[in-house]
């Protein structure tokens, strides 16, 4: 018999905030101590009731993990890439969470040296994150960085390639890359403001001596901005990039003089973008300067940088948005994107070929890869599709012949991708506007209105969610689930003005697009309101909290992933990681304006005594994106205004940040947990 146990109803501490002669009470203001023994008491006790209420599924859980873990290859490799001189591997073994940076030298036959074993690594830690590893133009040394807390403030250290030993140099605090100058004894690393997490300093790093005897070389003043340092594909210069949303600016240094200025490239003018590379005496330039909305590729003489000097390589398209460039000796690959579709497009720079890789349906995804080689005729690439597993290819691009180096394996006997279809359809939004959601389902599941169907987007910050594989979502397609994502405006999916429509005062676009995909879905019979399924997470939890709001009624469960939901409070503290950043996507609510804007859609000021669906609701203690008390305060604010007796569930991981649990199973049973929720809802117990 199962023991009911009451949800947790945190206290209500009244506190006032005040803005524009605008007063608002927060209740659960004080839910923002991370310390306080009352708050972790708080989070504690609703994780001890999620797991009480959801007992019932803890061997179904159990199995959805297992079901899941046994789909993926444990023993995997990556395919090995050459740079200067050396293969590079990325290996999993049998059992074991993270995984083993390896090397050979001059051929595959080589003996493995080994880089790091992340498995040893992780020992005693929660939480554990490698990245940035760069090694010396010597292939001597390797630096990396390294979180234990998920809070993406990494330590840079310095190995020894031949002894194995680590240098005593451990630089904290950083964004975790370094960036080597071509005399094997100087790095340069972006260090972060310790309160905002914001990349702001760029320091110059002699290997072996302490780190305070670093010298800055550039500082970032402007708050909306961050920095961040790397080498041209070239080797010839070391670039620090300044960025915000709208805005960029380079300064560029050559790697043979680490101990020279910086030189400025082009001055940032606000809302010019761009993007340098670097080839022979020339630097490419990806822009959107004179009105090119979609970005235009230039190209600038080494010695005269300024926006004056740039000349036209491929012209601005209204229908094509440019979103890369790969440079090869003889060969310039620009990644495209047409009416959603990613494009590969191969040219000569001698002009005497220019081609596009052929891609066969309108559900698929294709990248260009890890091609970090000048003096080669093969691009790598990567394509999977909605239905189809991923593959990397290497594409020989002066024969047109392409040998696929690796296909990812789903070891589940019964898996055949025959089994499964997947379409592109367009649902009408409010004004008109025809907005595209990629699908996947079984070809035997019953289009009748009676199919279950999760619903995802993100639809923030330009950032496209392309269909992909996965084989963790076949734990939903076999057992009747159908799968969409709606890539709604504020995503870049349909070119540059499909963001720029989904942004500051335009946001809600963003939401009624998605609730207009719902009603489309359910009008077009692949579901109805009691089988549909939300799903968003961060910038898309956003999303969730506006969609229960504003049309609860259309869903019969969400699922909201460390959730930005307190937009007005958060915008306003600029102490807070990322706040200032975010201006030029959200709008300064320090200006009337916006702040009306933003209060007439954020989730947590416009909860309503209401009927809301079953809510499931995830938070990290240690988030530095979304902070953890956002989804909490949003939780403890709807347990005391819905009008139902729906789920609400807040899951707070109390040793994660971000990005959820590290190594490639533990967030196999966030996953599960998350599958478990939905299935259950649906009565599906097995």
């Amino acid at each position: 018999m199962k023991t009911t146990i009451e949800a947790p109803i945190a206290k209500k501490q009244p506190k006032t905030l005040e803005k524009h002669n605008d007063k608002r009470v927060d209740d659960y203001f004080w839910l923002n101590q991370r310390e306080d023994h009352n708050v972790l008491d708080y989070l504690n006790a609703e994780n001890e009731f999620y797991q009480q209420e959801t007992s019932h599924t803890k061997e179904f859980k159990t199995s959805l993990f297992e079901e899941m873990k046994a789909r993926i290859k444990e023993d995997d490799t990556s395919v090995p890439y050459k740079y200067n001189g050396y293969w590079y591997i990325v290996r999993y073994e049998k059992g074991k969470d993270y995984p083993i940076y390896t090397r050979k030298k001059d051929t595959l036959e080589a003996n493995e040296e080994l880089l790091f074993d992340c498995n040893s690594m992780a020992e005693g830690h929660g939480y554990f994150r490698l990245v940035g590893l760069s090694v010396s133009p010597d292939n001597t040394m390797i630096t990396f960085g390294m979180d234990t807390v998920g809070r993406r403030q990494y330590t840079i250290q310095v190995k020894n390639l031949i002894t194995g030993e680590l240098f005593s140099d451990a630089i904290e605090n950083t964004t975790g890359s370094s960036t080597w100058a071509n005399d094997n004894s100087t790095i340069f690393y972006a260090k972060k403001d310790a309160q905002t997490l914001r990349s702001n300093e760029i320091f110059k790093h002699k290997i072996g001596e302490p780190e305070d005897k670093d010298t800055l070389v550039f500082t970032e003043e402007d708050e909306a901005f961050g920095v961040a340092v790397y080498k041209t594909k070239s080797r010839k210069y070391i670039i620090i990039a300044c960025y915000s949303t709208l805005t960029n600016e380079f300064h560029v240094l050559k790697a043979d003089a680490p101990d020279e200025k910086f030189k400025l490239f082009q001055k940032r003018i606000r809302g010019l973008e761009y993007s340098i590379a670097h080839f022979e005496n020339q630097f490419y330039i990806l822009t959107n300067g004179d009105n090119a909305v979609n970005f235009k590729l230039m190209k600038t003489p080494e010695i005269e940088t300024g926006i004056e000097h740039w000349i036209e390589v491929i012209g601005h398209r209204n229908d094509v948005l440019l979103e890369d460039v790969d440079i090869f000796k003889d060969y310039l690959v620009v990644s495209e994107r047409s009416n959603g579709l990613n494009q590969i497009r191969i040219k000569r720079w001698d002009n005497q070929e220019d081609y596009y890789l052929p891609f066969d349906n309108e559900t698929y995804t294709a990248n260009t890869g890890t091609n970090v080689d000048f003096n080669t005729e093969i691009l790598r690439y990567s394509y999977n599709s909605l239905t189809n597993p991923s593959s990397v290819i290497d594409f020989n691009m002066k024969t047109k012949t392409k040998e696929i180096k690796k296909e990812q394996a789903v070891l589940d006997p019964n898996f055949d991708k025959d089994n499964y279809t997947s379409e592109r359809i367009w649902a009408t939004a409010q004004d008109g506007s025809k907005i595209p959601m990629s699908l996947v389902r079984r070809k035997d599941t019953k289009l009748d209105g009676k199919a279950p169907v999760l619903q995802y987007a993100y639809g923030s910050y330009g950032s496209t969610i392309d269909p992909y594989f996965s084989s963790i979502r076949l734990s939903l397609l076999d057992r009747g689930f159908i799968y969409v994502i709606a890539h709604v405006r504020g995503g870049e999916y349909l070119g540059r003005p499909w963001y720029e429509n989904g942004k500051l005062l335009k946001k809600k676009n963003s939401f009624t697009d998605f609730i207009d995909c719902s009603k489309y879905l359910i009008e077009q019979n692949y579901t109805s309101s009691q089988h549909l399924y939300a799903m968003g997470g961060s910038a898309g939890g956003l999303l969730m909290g506006v969609i229960v709001n504003e049309a609860p009624n259309l869903y019969n469960g969400v699922i909201a992933a460390v959730p930005f939901v307190d937009v007005v409070t958060t915008m306003l503290d600029d102490t807070i990681p990322l706040t200032t950043g975010e201006y030029d996507e959200w709008g300064n609510p320090n200006d009337k304006m916006y702040y009306d804007y933003i209060k007439s859609y954020s989730p947590y000021d416009n909860i309503k005594r209401q009927y809301y669906p079953n809510l499931m609701i995830t938070a990290g203690l240690h988030d530095s994106q979304v902070q953890y008390w956002e989804p909490a305060k949003w939780a403890a604010k709807l347990r005391t205004y819905k009008q139902d007796t729906n789920k609400l569930y807040l899951v707070t991981n109390m040793e994660a940040g971000h990005g959820g649990a590290s190594g490639r199973f533990e967030s196999l049973k966030e996953d599960a947990r998350e599958f478990a929720f939905l299935l259950d809802l649906e009565g599906i117990t097995s």
